[in-house]
């Protein structure tokens, strides 16, 4: 498979894990740059934090030197404080600078963020000049269709960041409105990519090879992010972009390789969360990790009460020595 040039980067391949709140962290990107994602992305963090030396936002800036290529998305409606964040952070190992307007959740709407923005090109045009200006590294837009489906506005959008100088698109075929809801459009994805000539990133409904495959064929788009299906299931990468290549569907992985990857993750979390932090923020991906395994609902209601490391590593393995 190809790869993809965004700016003066050059990624591997056309294979991107989205930046999800609460589940792109350090240890999950890791896992999924291993199994061949082309990109990764952070989870979003608001420029005004950094701005005013929040400190538990340090935590989501923290890059690892193997996750390479990475990309930081920062969120946030005040021109301004994005362009100097931007700057104050550029000596980070990141090596985009992505820009969210496409978040749904009430509390980033309402306070004019998100997918707010695309009701505000004026104020998105500011915003996007800004940071272009501000930093030498290449500057990225992640896009909704629109706020509701009467503003279905993304190829506007997409032409304004190309007039501003962003180095590429993301699409989410979805409106805010919809949220994480219903059919992702393709065919703005694909409106949007005859609109502009810098590269454009299709998202929304790829859940697999197949479907990642039928997005670049039906869109023309130069690049597939995929986010909630890699949700306890990294391996996505790897089989996504071995179908690509060679048409070969990869067998699943078995029992004992969701167990290592499942262990490997937990250790991760616990490496660079700490025991409190890691324990609860693996409760989340341990029920994906365990989807569909016998026993799995009772194991999600146990993995609640877990506080330790004991607890943590003893309940997956005993989870999937009971799926065997």
């Amino acid at each position: 498979m190809n790869g993809l040039t965004i700016g003066k980067v050059r990624l591997d391949n056309r294979l991107i894990l989205a930046p999800m709140a609460g589940v792109t962290d350090l240890p999950f990107r890791l896992l999924c740059g291993e199994q061949g994602a082309g990109l990764v992305c952070m989870e979003m963090v608001s420029a005004k934090a950094v701005h005013y030396g929040d400190k538990k936002t340090e935590s989501l800036l923290r890059i690892h030197p193997a996750e390479s290529p990475v990309s930081l998305q920062l969120f946030g409606s005040d021109p301004h404080i994005l362009s100097e964040t931007a700057k104050r952070i550029e000596d980070r190992p990141f090596a985009l600078l992505d820009f969210n307007m496409g978040c749904p959740m009430p509390k980033i709407v309402n306070n004019r963020e998100g997918s707010a923005l695309m009701k505000n090109p004026r104020l998105a045009e500011q915003i996007l000049a800004a940071l272009v200006k501000a930093v030498k590294k290449p500057v990225t837009v992640k896009i909704r269709k629109g706020f509701d489906g009467e503003r279905a506005n993304a190829v506007e959008i997409a032409k304004l960041a190309e007039s501003c100088g962003v180095s590429a698109v993301v699409v989410h075929g979805r409106t805010r409105e919809q949220m994480y809801g219903g059919k992702a459009d393709w065919e703005i994805i694909r409106r949007c990519k005859e609109a502009v000539a810098i590269p454009v990133i299709g998202n929304g409904d790829v859940n697999g090879a197949k479907e990642a495959k039928r997005m670049f064929e039906e869109t023309g788009c130069d690049g597939v992010m995929i986010g909630r299906a890699a949700q306890g299931n990294p391996w996505i990468f790897r089989e996504t972009a071995a179908f690509l290549e060679t048409g070969e569907e990869l067998p699943r992985p078995a029992l004992s390789q969701r167990k290592e990857m499942a262990l490997r993750h937990a250790l991760l979390a616990l490496e660079y969360k700490g025991e409190y932090t890691g324990v609860r923020e693996m409760r989340k991906h341990l029920a994906w990790y365990t989807s569909g395994l016998p026993g799995s609902a009772r194991f999600r209601q146990s993995i609640n009460t877990m506080e330790s490391r004991e607890e943590l590593l003893a309940g997956i393995r005993e989870i999937f020595r009971e799926g065997t």
